[in-house]
């Protein structure tokens, strides 16, 4: 039986086949359901992402993918979009049944024989050319990206301070590829690795940066040389650069340990004199964690709630 599953629930929350096929796009390796065949999976289990339009993405493909009468769970917390997913799946002509447990809500469904709006769904959670991120042509981005229809306000500090740069650099959690963009304006750059766990973020931000100087990955920037012994990669070694907007919040919750992991990995990657540009909302206390890899960490503008921190290895 093909189960196809959506997310990493926490143990014990659902029953999870052991050859279930990952589908998320924050999963390095998963399969993509926009690539699956209709009808061909036997079962679905979807941890809905909490967005409407990427919710209702993820819910149409994954009926899409399924055979008549397959079953279907979909579930989240009751305060991230659990309360909202019967509607939504009402939506898509399902009929809905419903339980509580563990602070999340579950939909369970079989597919129906003729279930309606599903493209009109995948339509509106699809890639699409967004203008607000560099008018006016826009640049490529999708629904659930960070910050996936805007400039978020940290990057758009980071833009404003950015000196011009040079030599080999690395956008960590790259995104679409907002401040890769920026970095790329210097000719003096000659390479530049763009980095993200999310492979929508990654196939966008491939689209955007249409530059020979570049290379874009989708990895956990956590992990990269993070264990003993492990390779970076000449892509990712004995940089002179590093520019990132690290995130701070996994799973909808805040996570200050996310920054600290990005400011280590950066440190491994850069050469001695390197140097890392970052920005972090400004009640982030990511400078001990700089001065213990760093040699010499500086802020260069706090403004609006948001530090811009230059560190040298």
């Amino acid at each position: 039986m093909t189960t196809l599953l959506y997310g990493l629930p926490a143990a014990g929350l659902v029953e999870v086949p052991r050859d279930a096929v990952q589908v998320s796009p924050l999963v390095p390796g998963a399969r993509d359901m926009a690539d699956l065949p209709d009808g061909h999976a036997e079962r679905a289990l979807i941890l809905a992402p909490g967005g409407t339009l990427e919710r209702d993405h993820v819910l149409a493909q994954a009926l899409r993918t399924l055979k008549p009468g397959a079953p279907l769970t979909a579930f989240a917390p009751k305060d991230k979009g659990g309360s909202r997913l019967r509607k939504a799946l009402e939506g898509f002509g399902c009929e809905v049944s419903e339980d509580a447990r563990r602070h999340h809500r579950f939909c369970h469904v079989a597919r129906p024989e003729a279930p309606v709006s599903l493209a009109e769904a995948i339509a509106a959670g699809a890639p699409r050319r967004v203008p607000a991120l560099a008018p006016p042509s826009g640049m490529w981005s999708q629904p659930g990206v960070f910050s996936w229809d805007r400039i978020d306000p940290g990057s758009a500090r980071l833009l404003d301070a950015l000196p011009s740069l040079a030599g080999r650099g690395a956008d960590l959690g790259c995104g679409v590829g907002v401040l890769a963009a920026r970095v790329l304006a210097s000719p003096a750059v000659t390479a530049l690795a763009c980095v993200d766990l999310d492979r929508r973020a990654v196939a966008c931000a491939r689209r955007n940066l249409d530059d020979p100087r570049v290379t874009v990955l989708q990895a956990d920037v956590r992990r990269l040389g993070a264990d003993v012994g492990a390779d970076l990669g000449d892509d990712l070694a004995g940089l002179d650069v590093v520019v990132m907007n690290p995130p701070f919040h996994d799973g909808g919750h805040e996570d200050r340990d996310l920054g600290v992991a990005f400011v280590r990995a950066a440190a491994r990657m850069l050469r001695k004199g390197g140097a890392c540009w970052l920005v972090a909302n400004r009640h982030l206390p990511y400078e001990a964690a700089l001065r213990e890899a760093f040699a010499l960490v500086e802020v260069k503008a706090d403004a609006g709630g948001y530090k811009i921190l230059e560190a040298r290895r």
